[in-house]
């Protein structure tokens, strides 16, 4: 299931990416839509429904685990994507193809600067202690932010930003294993600029 989803956000992506010519209002409408209920993620639905199977559909109108997931990972390529014409800043961090890097060692990059450090650990720290999925939802979307700011055009695998954060809804110990596994990818990777920095 959630590697079903991680493929369908990385399709979704590359459909709104066209090669270059994104799809703008799209992007925009992404933007502007906290939320899959949000009124103008309505623009955005048929594009999710075309690629979301029946099964992870809302039966009722309260958004799924899958809906959520998807939605909130093309919504953060949408942010991280902006004023960007000349590179789709979504890339695979695993498998042959693979040019981008997980979220939070993306984040972990900046920790690497002694400029950025405190700022980033105030941030990171409390979202990953954090048990509730909108606000962790909320802190990403201010990280995505600041690593637009300063992340020196980094690619990113939101396909397995998607498939993190559905796990991150299914239980409190799948949700415990993704915190886990987002702090081992910002520490490690602080840690490697740091130890990259002794060797110079």
């Amino acid at each position: 299931m959630a590697e079903e989803l991680k493929q369908i956000a990385g399709r979704i992506i590359h459909s709104i990416y066209r090669d270059g010519a994104a799809d703008k209002a799209t992007l925009a409408n992404l933007r502007n839509a906290p939320t899959v209920t949000s009124q103008r993620a309505q623009k955005v639905w048929p594009l999710l429904m075309a690629n979301l199977s029946e099964q992870q559909l809302s039966k009722n109108g309260v958004p799924t685990r899958e809906e959520v997931a998807v939605y909130t990972a093309i919504r953060f390529y949408a942010i991280y994507q902006q004023g960007n014409q000349t590179a789709c800043v979504y890339a695979p961090a695993r498998g042959k193809d693979a040019k981008g890097q997980m979220l939070f060692g993306a984040l972990g990059n900046l920790r690497g600067n002694e400029d950025l450090r405190v700022a980033m650990d105030r941030r990171v720290q409390p979202l990953l202690a954090t048990t509730n999925v909108a606000g962790v939802i909320n802190e990403l979307s201010h990280l995505i932010s600041i690593l637009k700011s300063h992340g020196n055009n980094q690619q990113i695998d939101f396909a397995q930003l998607a498939q993190d954060l559905y796990w991150l809804q299914v239980s409190y110990e799948q949700a415990s294993r993704i915190r886990l596994l987002w702090g081992q990818q910002y520490f490690r990777q602080a840690d490697k600029t740091e130890g990259e920095k002794a060797n110079d």
